[in-house]
């Protein structure tokens, strides 16, 4: 088959594919046009992601796309250990032993330690929305990208003054890995994210070389291994705050965009979490079940490995289809249905599964439910704009919308109808 993720109905609308695609009776497909099994039912996915014997990491964070000579001669110049995604043992197991004791990943814990500065940061965007009363503003230029990229720059103990070129050199990854950029973007893009390591390899110089006495993420890493390579070398520091600088905002960003699309889309919706507050944290979940950022994540198989009557060869890369698993009907009641009121939406696989379970996972809650709830009290009548279109960035795994257009009306709307979104996608608005 052909899934075609960069254009047409998949780009658009990818419910619909994966309908068929669940209900095709094979439990494997081979997409030709990107060389990848597509791996759909939420029994697989699940199977996929926590055995990671049969379903390696170390392909993860490659493009999915044969890269020009000249991009390949920049990215082997990145010598970036694998320490998240990419890792598998012996390597993960001490790696993320090494963030579970350095980065908060519990509810209460996060709470404790990051609730602080997210409140901080939330008001001040907040109130910055408000001062435009009555003004038309992209809530994913101003807000849903904004925040959790400042979130994490403070956890990690980044100036605020380097925003826009981590942005940049964020984005540029997703775009190089897992989207289809020409040869000279290619290299454009490869130049950056060497750039970047560059830069985190010097944030971990300058704690070491000015001593390591703050409450940081890399200041607590560099703690954690006491000057043991055993424990965790100085390059694997500065390889997880190289990956949390990008997992850390892109992934909650996306979750941002699409639970305010899920609200605004229906003006119903945004007037319940307006007059009950309670209700933000399970409409979090079923916009994570229903609308996940990152809608697909790649393995590479270790051995052969038999889905019903497909066996996909032993070395094959794999898309993991999260956002259809979400949708499968053998787990989820009513799956192409947008319901905060569900009472399955927590099986939900949109932060992965197992070993590699997101380790930001109680962070992203955080943000999502402080934002939409300072959000909604402060912005009653926050409406999307007649002329606002949705559309996403061309990509294979990451879903993110390109702009989210609004009205903000600080004074709360009277009984508000129900609406129609401006351009029709039932992927975010059924």
């Amino acid at each position: 088959m052909q899934l075609n993720p960069y254009s047409g109905a998949y780009l658009s609308d990818p419910a619909a594919t994966w309908r068929r695609i669940l209900d095709d009776p094979g439990r494997a497909l081979y997409a030709e046009d990107l060389g990848l099994w597509l791996i759909s039912r939420h029994a697989d996915v699940r199977r996929a992601l926590a055995d990671a014997t049969t379903f390696g990491n170390a392909l993860t964070l490659a493009p999915v796309y044969e890269v020009c000579p000249a991009a390949m001669s920049v990215v082997t110049q990145i010598d970036a250990p694998p320490t998240t995604a990419a890792a598998d043992p012996p390597v993960h197991p001490r790696t993320r032993r090494a963030l579970r004791a350095t980065f908060a990943n519990t509810a209460e814990r996060a709470e404790a330690e990051y609730g602080r500065i997210v409140r901080r940061r939330v008001e001040d965007l907040v109130s910055r929305l408000v001062a435009q009363q009555g003004r038309r503003v992209d809530l994913v230029r101003e807000f849903t990208t904004e925040l959790p990229l400042l979130v994490i720059l403070d956890i990690l103990g980044v100036p605020d003054a380097d925003v826009d070129r981590i942005r940049r050199w964020a984005d540029g990854q997703v775009a190089l890995i897992w989207g289809q950029p020409d040869p000279d973007e290619q290299v454009r893009l490869a130049r950056g994210l060497l750039e970047f390591w560059r830069y985190c390899q010097d944030l971990v110089r300058q704690r070491l070389d000015s001593g390591v006495d703050g409450d940081d993420f890399i200041s607590r890493a560099l703690t954690y291994r006491d000057d043991d390579d055993d424990v965790l070398t100085v390059t694997e520091v500065a390889s997880l705050a190289f990956n949390l600088l990008v997992a850390g905002h892109e992934t909650t960003a996306g979750l941002l965009a699409h639970a305010l699309d899920a609200a605004l889309s229906s003006p119903h919706r945004w007037r319940a979490l307006v007059d009950d507050p309670r209700s933000v944290p399970a409409f979090v979940a079923e916009t994570l079940r229903f609308a996940p950022a990152i809608d697909g994540w790649l393995r590479v198989t270790r051995r052969d490995v038999t889905l019903g009557e497909v066996t996909i060869p032993a070395g094959a890369r794999c898309l993991l289809m999260i956002g259809a698993a979400n949708r499968d009907p053998l787990v989820f009641a009513r799956p192409d249905r947008f319901d905060p009121y569900r009472t399955d939406a927590a099986d939900h696989l949109s932060f992965g599964h197992g070993p590699h379970f997101c380790i930001g996972a109680a962070l992203a809650r955080l943000e999502a439910g402080i934002a939409l709830t300072q959000l909604a009290a402060a912005i009653p009548g926050l409406r999307l704009s007649p002329e606002h279109r949705r559309s996403f960035t061309p990509n294979v795994s990451f879903r993110a919308h390109d702009a989210l257009l609004a009205t903000i009306d600080i004074h709360a709307p009277a009984d508000v109808p129900e609406a129609t979104p401006a351009a029709p996608a039932p992927a975010q608005a059924a």
